[in-house]
């Protein structure tokens, strides 16, 4: 728990790719800042960020998830961008699978180390 909370404070300044609106609210609730909704074609999201950069994708850790990310990693990376995984790597260590009920999943988590 320690661990996933100090890589969210360590890497809520990254630029983050997100699927939906839920999930940026999530993340905002946390303190991410640089918040980017797949709401176009990925080409246009990877157009967003200059080569050289470093962003983080956190699509949502089911099936459909795993495939967007794949294709806008090999995307991002394709056009110089370069993605950090790893708080997508420490939430796989969770039983999380939507990015949108993080904040949830936190919250609860913290509620019970408090007692």
């Amino acid at each position: 728990m320690d661990d996933l909370l100090s890589v969210i404070d360590a890497k809520k300044y990254l630029p983050t790719v997100v699927e939906g609106k839920r999930d940026r609210a999530a993340l905002k609730r946390l303190g991410f800042s640089f918040i980017f909704e797949l709401d176009k074609p990925l080409f246009a999201v990877v157009e967003q960020f200059e080569p050289g950069s470093t962003v983080q994708i956190l699509t949502d850790l089911d099936k459909k998830g795993k495939e967007l990310y794949g294709r806008l990693k090999k995307d991002l990376s394709s056009h110089g961008v370069r993605v950090d995984d790893t708080l997508r790597n420490a939430l796989f260590e969770t039983e999380l699978s939507h990015i949108e009920g993080l904040y949830r999943y936190i919250h609860r988590l913290t509620e019970k180390q408090q007692r």
